[in-house]
């Protein structure tokens, strides 16, 4: 439109100039000659008149200018309508043209899109239109063009490729974005001339719907490609059929089983892995059920194995699985046919075993078993109660005679609850003794064997009497005596033999060598030729038996006689009468010199065959366990799995033991370093705790920890101290009552950062405080589980290897106190330290 005006206004002012030209001209045609020969011209007379000439001319001109003038103005009249008719008609289009754009504008302008219009490279886009509220979308026009602030970010990032195309290369597009707000916006770009147009629309219903449906369906293509690659990745047949039981789709586990080349040979060859009878049931099933299990005996890949079949069908088909199990077949029937020798072989036992299981019921047991008690089989086929047995043989005076008959029987089948085998003796009210050993069963039960040590203990008592008799006869005697015997081992000796040749250190009751005891002598006397002679009557193959006998100065100025004397049995008695005991002092104080040193050396061979021989074998076991666990090595059922779950935690503590026999014997040998550093003591605590978590919820006992008053950190061995804290807390556990209360107190004390660990437990004895931290030495009165009485042994080690001390304080019937104070920086005075710190 603006256009239009601009050419009307020119065809007007062409118009104006060529009237003013045209006027122009006709004066000029006047004037000119009038003034050029005004001068020249002289009156020319006519007749009586005299015509001037001068205004002859000018008549003439003036009436030449007028007709000039009518002709130009009526030229002029002409071309003005003709200019006017063109201007109206410019002004008709104009307002056409400006309607079409009023329209134009009002159609981009929608509210149900909006358009953004770019003319020019750097000149601002034109944004037209609005789109609805449902959107989501700004109203704000630099809000709109923010792309970034309202869609998402791939949205965006889209977008914007797109626009960037469109206007550099006039690439159209057509894209479905997804808002902020969850909302779906379509946007289409093309280019109209030199301008660049994008449209926005929201979806409609329809439109939305679709894009949703095909947003599920590459979902659902997506779902149904991850599922096809993990079937093909099993090691188990499966196949899909549809619903007219024809073979759709089948993994590679499937066309191996099958001989076939590749899967799509199989669907198009429609080979079956079931054979026609196993399809037949399959299809029976389908009447009553529509998931088929069943285990089935299949060929597959040339042999015939046994499958677990799962077939489920629905309305569109069907589809399958099928688990290789014929190793588990194989393993259950050697299983079942070794527990049926087993039990015939236990049968046969003289010891009479009975076995029950975790229903508390008698599942096996032997004819020693109903003979020692004289029971009766209709009764013990029935599957008694545990309960129930006890007091069948209480009835029948079969166990020991009780003042609290309840509690004796709760005690005998606490048992069931226990992980070690339980140890008791039963002295019978007709004289019989029995050694009985309750061993439970990792899957739940437990194994009875009672061992009839009537017999056995009569005659351990007869020779026991002798023994002692014989015993206190030597031990008084005041020469040495050593009786060794036909194999060369000493049976026999008496504290003067030990004292004379001080041999006291020596294990003499692991029945040494005569060479290893004429080894230690030797080191008091070594005349070759003497001992030589006593070696031959001890240990030498000789045809006739003789005494010897002599005398050996030693160089230490002792005297000693000695004799051989052959006795009845093969063995050979050996005596040594000392006649002076004037250096006895000063060889004592070398015997212990060298004893101290073998010591060493025990010390250190003993952690290495300890390390070598236990624990790399349990660690061993440890690491198939956990194999065997692993659903990645095979699927296992649930009794194998608790079986390996069995094997798992009873070696864990079994290493847990070792481990702290190695630590003890470390610690002994002198040989262990600490590695000392900054320990965080909250984090210490925590990690402590966090490993008796289990056991805290065992017994429902409520652990309360509170290191406020502790220091952040302090110096120490940071593994050493965990391991302080854990057998201290398990002690406390361990004797605390079900739901009871444990607290652990860390506070700085001067110098000294100390860790107090109370229970509200059952106490220790005072007779018993003394003890407390002897090895081995554990008590079961009142213990949660009894350990290998180690633990309080450890932190008494580890304390005082960091230069601190432990105490406890205990009261019977109200608890146990446990002190331990550590240097909060250890002195490094002591060499050990020293070189750990270092």
């Amino acid at each position: 439109m603006p256009e239009l005006c601009r050419k009307g206004r020119g065809i007007l002012d062409s118009a104006k100039r060529r009237l003013v030209f045209a006027a122009t001209t006709a004066l000029s045609t006047i004037t000119l000659p009038l003034a050029a020969g005004a001068q020249a011209l002289e009156p020319v007379p006519v007749g009586s008149y005299q015509v001037d000439s001068f205004g002859v001319a000018w008549f003439a001109a003036l009436v030449g200018s007028l007709g000039f003038a009518v002709v130009s103005a009526f030229v002029l009249i002409r071309a003005r309508g003709r200019d006017e008719r063109e201007l109206a008609r410019l002004k008709q289009e104009n307002a056409e043209l400006k309607l079409a754009a009023d329209r134009a504008e009002a159609a981009l302008g929608a509210e149900d899109q909006r358009t953004v219009i770019w003319s020019a490279p750097g000149a601002a886009p034109h944004v037209l239109g609005a789109l609805p509220e449902d959107a989501r979308s700004p109203r704000k026009r630099s809000s709109f063009l923010a792309f970034g602030t309202w869609l998402t970010q791939s949205a965006t990032q889209r977008l914007e490729a797109r626009i960037a195309a469109l206007r550099e290369r006039g690439t159209g597009f057509a894209e479905v974005l997804e808002t902020q707000g969850g909302t779906l916006v379509e946007a289409n770009g093309w280019v109209s001339g030199s301008r660049a147009v994008v449209r926005f629309r929201n979806l409609s219903h329809e439109r939305r719907e679709a894009v949703g449906q095909a947003a599920r369906a590459s979902d659902l293509q997506r779902d149904l490609a991850v599922v096809h690659g993990l079937l093909d990745a099993l090691p188990m047949p499966a196949w899909l059929r549809d619903g007219e039981g024809r073979l759709v789709w089948i993994n590679k586990a499937y066309a191996r089983a099958v001989d076939a080349r590749s899967p799509a040979w199989v669907l198009a060859e429609g080979l079956e892995l079931l054979d026609s009878a196993a399809r037949e049931a399959v299809a029976r099933q389908r009447t009553s059920d529509p998931v088929f299990e069943k285990r089935l005996s299949v060929v597959a890949a040339g042999a015939r194995r046994v499958f677990d079949v799962v077939d489920a069908a629905c309305e569109f088909g069907s589809g399958g699985i099928a688990t290789d199990v014929s190793e588990l077949e194989k393993v259950q029937s050697e299983l079942r046919r070794t527990i049926e020798s087993h039990a015939r072989t236990l049968d046969q036992l003289a010891t009479a075993v009975a076995i029950f299981g975790p229903d508390r019921r008698l599942q096996f047991y032997n004819a020693a078993y109903r003979g020692l008690f004289g029971l009766d089989i209709n009764f013990l086929e029935a599957a008694p109660d545990d309960g129930a047995v006890l007091d069948q043989l209480r009835a029948l005076r079969k166990i020991p005679e009780q003042a609290d008959y309840r509690g004796w029987r709760r005690d005998m089948l606490a048992a069931y609850q226990s992980l070690e085998a339980r140890e008791s003796w039963w002295h019978l009210p007709g004289g019989q003794t029995l050694r009985v050993i309750a061993n439970p069963h990792p899957s739940g039960g437990v194994t009875y064997v009672y061992e009839n040590v009537t017999e056995r203990l009569d005659l351990e008592s007869r020779y026991n009497a002798l023994i002692r008799v014989q015993g206190e006869t030597l031990d008084h005697l005041g020469e040495g005596v050593a009786v060794f015997g036909s194999d060369g081992r000493l049976r026999l000796w008496n504290p003067a033999f030990a004292a004379m040749w001080r041999i006291g250190d020596m294990d003499l009751a692991a029945r040494p060598h005569v060479n290893d005891i004429i080894a230690r002598c030797a080191r008091l006397h070594d005349e070759t030729a003497v001992w030589d002679k006593v070696r031959m009557t001890v240990a030498g193959v000789t045809e006739t038996r003789e005494r010897i006998g002599g005398r050996l100065a030693r160089p230490d100025g002792n005297v000693v006689d000695f004799a051989t004397v052959p006795l009845p049995d093969g063995a050979t008695l050996v005596t040594f009468a000392n006649v002076t005991d004037s250096v006895n002092v000063e060889r004592a104080l070398v015997e212990k010199n060298e004893a101290l040193e073998e010591a060493d050396q025990l010390k250190n061979a003993f952690i290495q065959h300890v390390s070598y021989e236990l624990r790399s074998p349990l660690t061993n076991i440890i690491g198939f366990a956990q194999l065997l666990a692993d659903e990645k090595m095979g699927t296992l059922n649930v009794k194998q799995r608790e079986y390996a779950g069995y094997i798992m935690s009873s070696s864990g503590a079994l290493l847990t033991i070792i481990n702290d026999i190695l630590d003890l014997a470390t610690v002994d040998a002198g040989i262990m370093d600490l590695e000392l550093g900054e320990v965080e003591i909250g984090a210490t605590v925590a990690a402590a705790a966090a490993g008796l978590r289990d056991r805290l919820e065992e017994a429902h006992i409520r652990l309360e920890i509170d290191v406020s008053g502790a220091p952040g950190t302090f110096v120490a061995d940071e593994k050493r101290v965990r391991q302080i804290l854990f057998n201290i807390l398990s002690n406390a556990i361990a004797f605390s009552n079900d739901g009871g209360r444990v607290s652990l107190n860390c506070r700085r004390e001067g110098d000294e950062v100390v860790f107090v660990v109370r229970d509200d437990g059952r106490g220790i004895p005072q007779d018993y405080l003394d003890a407390v931290f002897d090895r081995f030495e554990s008590r079961t009165a009142g213990a949660r589980r009894r350990g290998a009485g180690l633990g309080l042994s450890i932190v008494k080690s580890f304390v005082e290897l960091h230069g601190g001390r432990v105490i406890v304080d205990s009261v019977e019937g109200r608890g146990t106190t446990v002190t331990c104070r550590l240097p909060a920086a250890p002195s490094f005075g002591d060499p050990s330290l020293t070189q750990a710190a270092e």
